[in-house]
Protein backbone atom coordinates (compact mmCIF):
# COMPACT_ATOMS: atom_id res chain seq x y z
CA UNK A 1 0.00 0.00 0.00
CA UNK A 2 1.16 3.53 -0.64
CA UNK A 3 2.08 5.61 2.39
CA UNK A 4 0.54 8.70 0.88
CA UNK A 5 -3.23 8.94 1.50
CA UNK A 6 -5.13 8.63 -1.70
CA UNK A 7 -8.56 9.64 -2.88
CA UNK A 8 -9.45 6.95 -5.39
CA UNK A 9 -12.35 7.69 -7.65
CA UNK A 10 -13.46 4.38 -9.07
CA UNK A 11 -15.49 4.18 -12.24
CA UNK A 12 -18.31 1.67 -12.19
CA UNK A 13 -18.31 -0.17 -15.50
CA UNK A 14 -22.09 -0.46 -15.71
CA UNK A 15 -23.11 -0.38 -18.45
CA UNK A 16 -19.94 -1.80 -20.02
CA UNK A 17 -18.56 0.11 -22.96
CA UNK A 18 -15.91 -0.57 -25.58
CA UNK A 19 -13.51 1.72 -23.76
CA UNK A 20 -12.77 -0.75 -20.96
CA UNK A 21 -9.17 -1.96 -20.89
CA UNK A 22 -8.05 -5.56 -21.51
CA UNK A 23 -5.77 -7.34 -19.02
CA UNK A 24 -3.90 -10.67 -19.13
CA UNK A 25 -2.49 -12.79 -16.34
CA UNK A 26 -2.90 -16.00 -14.34
CA UNK A 27 -4.63 -16.97 -11.13
CA UNK A 28 -2.34 -18.01 -8.24
CA UNK A 29 -3.93 -19.66 -5.18
CA UNK A 30 -0.89 -19.10 -2.96
CA UNK A 31 -0.70 -15.43 -3.86
CA UNK A 32 -4.45 -15.08 -3.31
CA UNK A 33 -4.10 -16.63 0.18
CA UNK A 34 -1.20 -14.44 1.25
CA UNK A 35 -2.77 -11.30 -0.19
CA UNK A 36 -6.28 -12.10 1.09
CA UNK A 37 -7.51 -12.21 -2.49
CA UNK A 38 -5.62 -11.86 -5.73
CA UNK A 39 -5.73 -8.47 -7.41
CA UNK A 40 -6.82 -8.87 -11.02
CA UNK A 41 -6.94 -5.31 -12.27
CA UNK A 42 -7.80 -1.83 -11.11
CA UNK A 43 -9.49 0.74 -13.24
CA UNK A 44 -8.98 3.96 -11.32
CA UNK A 45 -6.98 7.11 -11.01
CA UNK A 46 -5.50 8.65 -7.88
CA UNK A 47 -5.72 12.15 -6.54
CA UNK A 48 -2.96 12.83 -3.96
CA UNK A 49 -4.28 14.71 -0.93
CA UNK A 50 -1.08 16.67 -0.34
CA UNK A 51 -2.55 19.32 -2.61
CA UNK A 52 -5.00 21.81 -1.18
CA UNK A 53 -7.00 21.95 -4.41
CA UNK A 54 -7.20 19.59 -7.33
CA UNK A 55 -9.34 19.69 -10.46
CA UNK A 56 -9.82 16.73 -12.76
CA UNK A 57 -11.83 16.59 -15.97
CA UNK A 58 -13.27 13.19 -16.81
CA UNK A 59 -13.34 11.95 -20.38
CA UNK A 60 -16.61 12.41 -22.23
CA UNK A 61 -18.98 9.48 -21.62
CA UNK A 62 -21.88 8.76 -23.97
CA UNK A 63 -24.33 7.55 -21.30
CA UNK A 64 -24.51 8.26 -17.53
CA UNK A 65 -22.55 5.89 -15.29
CA UNK A 66 -22.04 5.66 -11.54
CA UNK A 67 -18.91 7.04 -9.87
CA UNK A 68 -17.72 6.27 -6.35
CA UNK A 69 -15.28 8.27 -4.23
CA UNK A 70 -13.18 5.97 -2.00
CA UNK A 71 -10.53 6.99 0.54
CA UNK A 72 -7.67 4.52 1.13
CA UNK A 73 -4.30 4.70 2.86
CA UNK A 74 -1.73 2.24 4.22
CA UNK A 75 -3.89 1.52 7.28
CA UNK A 76 -7.03 0.61 5.37
CA UNK A 77 -6.47 -3.11 4.69
CA UNK A 78 -4.65 -4.14 7.86
CA UNK A 79 -5.95 -7.31 9.56
CA UNK A 80 -5.83 -5.66 12.99
CA UNK A 81 -6.57 -2.04 13.75
CA UNK A 82 -3.56 0.23 14.07
CA UNK A 83 -3.86 3.81 15.26
CA UNK A 84 -2.67 5.99 12.35
CA UNK A 85 -1.77 8.81 14.79
CA UNK A 86 -2.79 11.38 12.21
CA UNK A 87 -5.45 14.03 12.26
CA UNK A 88 -8.65 13.65 10.29
CA UNK A 89 -8.50 15.11 6.81
CA UNK A 90 -11.39 17.38 5.95
CA UNK A 91 -12.38 17.58 2.32
CA UNK A 92 -14.93 19.04 -0.04
CA UNK A 93 -15.72 17.40 -3.36
CA UNK A 94 -17.66 19.32 -5.99
CA UNK A 95 -19.02 17.28 -8.88
CA UNK A 96 -20.09 19.17 -11.99
CA UNK A 97 -21.63 18.07 -15.27
CA UNK A 98 -21.22 20.02 -18.50
CA UNK A 99 -23.99 22.50 -19.20
CA UNK A 100 -25.59 23.19 -22.58
CA UNK A 101 -22.47 25.09 -23.67
CA UNK A 102 -20.17 22.25 -22.59
CA UNK A 103 -18.79 24.11 -19.57
CA UNK A 104 -18.57 22.31 -16.19
CA UNK A 105 -21.13 24.42 -14.35
CA UNK A 106 -24.11 22.05 -13.94
CA UNK A 107 -24.55 20.73 -10.38
CA UNK A 108 -27.36 18.34 -11.32
CA UNK A 109 -26.57 14.67 -11.67
CA UNK A 110 -28.25 12.43 -14.22
CA UNK A 111 -30.81 11.41 -11.58
CA UNK A 112 -31.85 15.05 -11.02
CA UNK A 113 -31.54 16.65 -14.43
CA UNK A 114 -34.81 18.05 -15.72
CA UNK A 115 -36.57 18.29 -12.35
CA UNK A 116 -35.77 22.00 -12.01
CA UNK A 117 -37.43 22.74 -15.36
CA UNK A 118 -40.36 20.44 -14.53
CA UNK A 119 -41.19 22.23 -11.28
CA UNK A 120 -40.84 25.59 -13.01
CA UNK A 121 -43.41 24.57 -15.63
CA UNK A 122 -45.64 23.09 -12.93
CA UNK A 123 -45.60 26.31 -10.89
CA UNK A 124 -46.29 28.28 -14.07
CA UNK A 125 -49.31 26.09 -14.90
CA UNK A 126 -50.63 26.45 -11.35
CA UNK A 127 -50.25 30.23 -11.57
CA UNK A 128 -52.08 30.47 -14.90
CA UNK A 129 -54.86 28.16 -13.68
CA UNK A 130 -55.23 30.22 -10.50
CA UNK A 131 -55.57 33.44 -12.50
CA UNK A 132 -58.34 31.87 -14.58
CA UNK A 133 -60.34 29.88 -12.03
CA UNK A 134 -59.60 31.26 -8.56
CA UNK A 135 -62.37 33.89 -8.57
CA UNK A 136 -65.12 31.51 -9.70
CA UNK A 137 -63.97 28.83 -7.26
CA UNK A 138 -63.83 31.29 -4.38
CA UNK A 139 -67.36 32.52 -5.12
CA UNK A 140 -68.63 28.94 -5.21
CA UNK A 141 -67.05 28.11 -1.87
CA UNK A 142 -68.11 31.43 -0.33
CA UNK A 143 -71.83 31.03 -1.09
CA UNK A 144 -71.92 27.60 0.56
CA UNK A 145 -74.05 24.74 -0.60
CA UNK A 146 -74.12 20.97 -0.21
CA UNK A 147 -70.60 20.49 -1.56
CA UNK A 148 -69.11 23.42 0.38
CA UNK A 149 -66.94 21.47 2.83
CA UNK A 150 -65.84 18.92 0.24
CA UNK A 151 -64.59 21.69 -2.03
CA UNK A 152 -62.82 23.35 0.90
CA UNK A 153 -60.94 20.17 1.79
CA UNK A 154 -60.14 19.50 -1.86
CA UNK A 155 -58.91 23.08 -2.29
CA UNK A 156 -56.74 22.80 0.83
CA UNK A 157 -55.12 19.65 -0.56
CA UNK A 158 -54.51 21.39 -3.89
CA UNK A 159 -53.05 24.44 -2.14
CA UNK A 160 -50.61 22.18 -0.28
CA UNK A 161 -49.53 20.66 -3.59
CA UNK A 162 -48.97 24.13 -5.03
CA UNK A 163 -46.83 25.10 -2.02
CA UNK A 164 -44.88 21.85 -2.40
CA UNK A 165 -44.21 22.52 -6.10
CA UNK A 166 -43.08 26.07 -5.34
CA UNK A 167 -40.81 24.87 -2.51
CA UNK A 168 -39.27 22.22 -4.76
CA UNK A 169 -38.65 24.83 -7.45
CA UNK A 170 -36.92 27.15 -4.96
CA UNK A 171 -34.84 24.27 -3.59
CA UNK A 172 -33.65 23.25 -7.06
CA UNK A 173 -33.02 26.88 -8.00
CA UNK A 174 -30.57 27.24 -5.11
CA UNK A 175 -29.17 23.78 -5.83
CA UNK A 176 -28.35 24.87 -9.39
CA UNK A 177 -26.16 27.65 -7.97
CA UNK A 178 -24.22 25.97 -5.16
CA UNK A 179 -24.92 22.23 -5.41
CA UNK A 180 -26.41 22.23 -1.89
CA UNK A 181 -29.85 23.75 -2.28
CA UNK A 182 -32.04 24.69 0.67
CA UNK A 183 -32.60 21.60 2.86
CA UNK A 184 -35.23 23.39 4.96
CA UNK A 185 -37.22 24.35 1.85
CA UNK A 186 -36.93 20.76 0.63
CA UNK A 187 -38.30 19.54 3.96
CA UNK A 188 -41.22 21.98 3.66
CA UNK A 189 -42.05 20.49 0.25
CA UNK A 190 -42.05 16.99 1.71
CA UNK A 191 -44.27 18.02 4.63
CA UNK A 192 -46.75 19.68 2.27
CA UNK A 193 -46.91 16.52 0.16
CA UNK A 194 -47.55 14.43 3.27
CA UNK A 195 -50.31 16.80 4.44
CA UNK A 196 -51.92 16.78 0.99
CA UNK A 197 -51.84 12.97 0.86
CA UNK A 198 -53.43 12.79 4.31
CA UNK A 199 -56.23 15.24 3.47
CA UNK A 200 -57.10 13.45 0.23
CA UNK A 201 -57.05 10.04 1.90
CA UNK A 202 -59.38 11.23 4.66
CA UNK A 203 -61.73 12.92 2.19
CA UNK A 204 -61.99 10.06 -0.32
CA UNK A 205 -62.11 7.26 2.22
CA UNK A 206 -64.65 9.03 4.44
CA UNK A 207 -66.97 9.76 1.51
CA UNK A 208 -66.77 6.24 0.10
CA UNK A 209 -67.17 4.49 3.46
CA UNK A 210 -70.01 6.80 4.43
CA UNK A 211 -71.87 6.09 1.21
CA UNK A 212 -71.28 2.35 1.60
CA UNK A 213 -72.53 2.22 5.19
CA UNK A 214 -75.53 4.38 4.38
CA UNK A 215 -76.37 2.19 1.41
CA UNK A 216 -76.28 -0.92 3.54
CA UNK A 217 -78.91 0.33 5.99
CA UNK A 218 -80.94 2.94 4.12
CA UNK A 219 -84.61 2.28 3.51
CA UNK A 220 -86.22 2.23 0.09
CA UNK A 221 -87.09 5.66 -1.22
CA UNK A 222 -84.79 7.41 1.23
CA UNK A 223 -82.15 9.58 -0.43
CA UNK A 224 -78.59 8.31 -0.19
CA UNK A 225 -76.79 10.10 2.63
CA UNK A 226 -73.37 9.93 4.14
CA UNK A 227 -73.96 8.53 7.60
CA UNK A 228 -71.18 9.72 9.89
CA UNK A 229 -71.00 6.65 12.09
CA UNK A 230 -68.15 5.73 14.44
CA UNK A 231 -67.31 2.91 12.02
CA UNK A 232 -66.77 5.11 8.96
CA UNK A 233 -64.95 7.79 10.93
CA UNK A 234 -62.80 5.21 12.74
CA UNK A 235 -61.75 3.49 9.51
CA UNK A 236 -60.74 6.82 7.98
CA UNK A 237 -58.79 7.88 11.09
CA UNK A 238 -56.92 4.55 11.34
CA UNK A 239 -55.97 4.68 7.64
CA UNK A 240 -54.77 8.27 7.99
CA UNK A 241 -52.63 7.49 11.05
CA UNK A 242 -51.09 4.45 9.33
CA UNK A 243 -50.25 6.48 6.22
CA UNK A 244 -48.70 9.31 8.26
CA UNK A 245 -46.49 6.84 10.13
CA UNK A 246 -45.32 5.17 6.90
CA UNK A 247 -44.71 8.49 5.11
CA UNK A 248 -42.65 9.92 7.99
CA UNK A 249 -40.77 6.62 8.40
CA UNK A 250 -39.89 6.64 4.69
CA UNK A 251 -38.66 10.25 4.84
CA UNK A 252 -36.29 9.36 7.70
CA UNK A 253 -34.95 6.33 5.81
CA UNK A 254 -34.16 8.39 2.70
CA UNK A 255 -32.72 11.80 3.59
CA UNK A 256 -32.62 13.02 -0.02
CA UNK A 257 -35.14 15.79 -0.60
CA UNK A 258 -37.52 13.97 -2.91
CA UNK A 259 -41.21 13.71 -2.13
CA UNK A 260 -41.51 10.45 -4.05
CA UNK A 261 -38.90 7.76 -3.64
CA UNK A 262 -38.10 4.52 -5.44
CA UNK A 263 -39.60 2.60 -2.49
CA UNK A 264 -36.78 0.14 -1.97
CA UNK A 265 -37.12 0.36 1.83
CA UNK A 266 -39.55 -1.54 4.07
CA UNK A 267 -41.56 1.62 4.77
CA UNK A 268 -41.89 2.32 1.05
CA UNK A 269 -43.03 -1.22 0.30
CA UNK A 270 -45.63 -1.09 3.10
CA UNK A 271 -46.85 2.29 1.81
CA UNK A 272 -47.32 0.87 -1.68
CA UNK A 273 -49.15 -2.17 -0.27
CA UNK A 274 -51.41 0.09 1.80
CA UNK A 275 -52.40 2.19 -1.23
CA UNK A 276 -53.20 -0.93 -3.23
CA UNK A 277 -55.34 -2.29 -0.37
CA UNK A 278 -57.17 1.03 -0.06
CA UNK A 279 -57.87 1.07 -3.80
CA UNK A 280 -59.20 -2.50 -3.64
CA UNK A 281 -61.44 -1.73 -0.65
CA UNK A 282 -62.80 1.41 -2.33
CA UNK A 283 -63.41 -0.55 -5.53
CA UNK A 284 -65.35 -3.18 -3.59
CA UNK A 285 -67.49 -0.58 -1.82
CA UNK A 286 -68.21 1.45 -4.94
CA UNK A 287 -68.95 -1.69 -6.96
CA UNK A 288 -71.63 -2.68 -4.45
CA UNK A 289 -73.24 0.73 -4.79
CA UNK A 290 -73.02 0.93 -8.59
CA UNK A 291 -74.43 -2.55 -9.24
CA UNK A 292 -77.65 -1.89 -7.30
CA UNK A 293 -78.09 1.74 -8.32
CA UNK A 294 -80.91 2.24 -10.81
CA UNK A 295 -80.44 5.94 -11.52
CA UNK A 296 -78.22 6.56 -14.55
CA UNK A 297 -77.09 9.92 -13.18
CA UNK A 298 -76.10 8.42 -9.85
CA UNK A 299 -74.20 5.57 -11.50
CA UNK A 300 -72.36 8.07 -13.67
CA UNK A 301 -71.48 10.07 -10.56
CA UNK A 302 -70.10 7.02 -8.74
CA UNK A 303 -68.15 5.83 -11.78
CA UNK A 304 -66.51 9.24 -12.20
CA UNK A 305 -65.77 9.38 -8.48
CA UNK A 306 -64.21 5.91 -8.70
CA UNK A 307 -61.95 7.05 -11.57
CA UNK A 308 -60.67 9.95 -9.49
CA UNK A 309 -60.07 7.70 -6.47
CA UNK A 310 -58.26 4.98 -8.39
CA UNK A 311 -56.08 7.48 -10.22
CA UNK A 312 -55.09 9.07 -6.89
CA UNK A 313 -54.34 5.83 -5.04
CA UNK A 314 -52.91 3.65 -7.82
CA UNK A 315 -50.74 6.17 -9.68
CA UNK A 316 -47.96 5.80 -7.12
CA UNK A 317 -47.77 1.96 -7.14
CA UNK A 318 -48.11 1.89 -10.95
CA UNK A 319 -45.29 4.35 -11.57
CA UNK A 320 -43.06 2.55 -9.06
CA UNK A 321 -43.60 -0.63 -11.10
CA UNK A 322 -43.10 1.20 -14.41
CA UNK A 323 -39.88 2.80 -13.12
CA UNK A 324 -38.17 -0.60 -13.06
CA UNK A 325 -38.27 -0.55 -16.86
CA UNK A 326 -35.85 2.39 -16.72
CA UNK A 327 -32.28 2.68 -15.51
CA UNK A 328 -31.51 3.31 -11.84
CA UNK A 329 -30.78 7.00 -12.22
CA UNK A 330 -34.08 7.57 -14.07
CA UNK A 331 -36.43 5.88 -11.62
CA UNK A 332 -37.08 8.66 -9.12
CA UNK A 333 -37.63 11.16 -11.93
CA UNK A 334 -40.19 8.87 -13.56
CA UNK A 335 -42.00 8.38 -10.24
CA UNK A 336 -41.93 12.06 -9.28
CA UNK A 337 -43.17 13.43 -12.60
CA UNK A 338 -45.71 10.65 -13.15
CA UNK A 339 -47.27 10.81 -9.68
CA UNK A 340 -47.53 14.61 -9.60
CA UNK A 341 -49.21 14.77 -13.01
CA UNK A 342 -51.55 11.87 -12.21
CA UNK A 343 -52.63 13.37 -8.89
CA UNK A 344 -53.25 16.70 -10.62
CA UNK A 345 -55.52 14.98 -13.16
CA UNK A 346 -57.29 13.20 -10.30
CA UNK A 347 -58.02 16.53 -8.62
CA UNK A 348 -59.35 17.95 -11.91
CA UNK A 349 -61.74 14.99 -12.20
CA UNK A 350 -62.98 15.44 -8.62
CA UNK A 351 -63.32 19.22 -9.00
CA UNK A 352 -65.44 18.83 -12.13
CA UNK A 353 -67.55 16.22 -10.36
CA UNK A 354 -68.21 18.13 -7.14
CA UNK A 355 -68.80 21.40 -8.96
CA UNK A 356 -71.77 19.76 -10.66
CA UNK A 357 -74.01 21.15 -7.93
CA UNK A 358 -77.33 19.61 -8.72
CA UNK A 359 -75.83 16.19 -9.53
CA UNK A 360 -73.86 16.05 -6.31
CA UNK A 361 -76.91 17.11 -4.29
CA UNK A 362 -78.99 14.47 -6.05
CA UNK A 363 -76.52 11.74 -5.17
CA UNK A 364 -75.63 12.58 -1.57
CA UNK A 365 -77.22 15.00 0.87
CA UNK A 366 -74.58 16.00 3.39
CA UNK A 367 -76.98 18.10 5.47
CA UNK A 368 -77.09 15.54 8.29
CA UNK A 369 -73.34 15.18 8.58
CA UNK A 370 -71.58 16.53 11.64
CA UNK A 371 -68.19 14.85 11.31
CA UNK A 372 -65.82 14.79 9.57
CA UNK A 373 -67.28 16.99 6.79
CA UNK A 374 -69.91 19.33 8.25
CA UNK A 375 -72.64 21.00 6.22
CA UNK A 376 -75.16 23.27 7.90
CA UNK A 377 -78.74 21.98 8.04
CA UNK A 378 -79.81 25.32 6.61
CA UNK A 379 -78.74 24.04 3.19
CA UNK A 380 -80.99 21.02 3.39
CA UNK A 381 -83.63 22.21 0.93
CA UNK A 382 -81.53 24.57 -1.16
CA UNK A 383 -80.39 23.85 -4.69
CA UNK A 384 -77.62 25.52 -6.66
CA UNK A 385 -77.07 25.67 -10.36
Amino acid sequence: MLGLPLLAVVLSLLPHTGRAKTVHGSFDSALAWHSRGQHIFTFLFHVPLNQTEYNYTLPQILSPVAWYAIYVDRYTCLMSYEDPRTDEITFQVTLLNPDAAGNPFDHFGADESGLHEFFFLLVLVYFVAACIYIQALWQTIKKGGPMHTVLKVLSNALLLQVVSALANYLHFSWYAKDGKGAPFIGSVAELCDIASEVQMLYLLLSLCMGWTLSRMKKSQGRPLQWDSTPTSTGIAVVAVIAQVILLVWEQFEDTNHHSYHAHESLAGILLIAMKICLAVSLAFGLYQIITVERSTMKRKFYITFAKGCFLWFLCHPCFVAISYLFKDYQREKVITVGVILSQSFSMIILYRLFLSHSLYWEVSSLSSVTLPLTVSSGHKSRYYS
